[in-house]
């Protein structure tokens, strides 16, 4: 999408993308390799009652849903950052994930070609739970 096709209260929807065991398992040896995310059996011991994903990887996982939806082919560049994130349950080997994004607000820099998109991302498992909540900005290049 092109940054003037953004409006504040916009809804963006996108997935399904289904988690494997394997993807939490590589995933977590290489970027987060506590033994919740590693150890299959460790974690059905655990608090969790058994092997879930990394909240890193929920995010990379929410990033390409939007990334496929809204800002392939934008003129998106950068981000400054989140406002938070907010992991509110597990991802667990087989959820099936889907992002509902909104737009909260679209605007033009004052001083630079920059068009600034501030939008919250939620992402929901199979079960309709919401599994995580975060706030973005992204930055688009405009024309002068």
């Amino acid at each position: 999408m092109k940054f003037a096709q953004f409006h504040a209260g916009q809804i963006i929807e996108a997935g399904p993308y289904t988690v494997t065991e394997p993807q939490i398992l590589a995933f977590a040896k290489e970027w987060d390799p506590q033994w919740f995310h590693t150890d299959p059996e460790a974690a059905a011991q655990g608090p969790h009652g058994g092997l879930i994903a990394s909240g890193w990887q929920t995010c990379g996982i929410a990033m390409r849903l939007v990334a496929e939806a809204a800002l392939k082919d934008s003129e998106s560049f950068a981000s400054p950052g989140l406002q938070y994130v907010k992991w509110l349950k597990p991802v667990r080997p087989n959820d099936t994930l889907r992002v509902v994004a909104t737009v909260l607000e679209v605007r033009r820099s004052g001083n630079k070609p920059l068009g600034i998109l501030r939008w919250r991302w939620q992402l929901y498992n199979q079960a309709q739970q919401e599994v995580l909540d975060l706030e973005a900005t992204s930055l688009f290049k405009l024309g002068e």
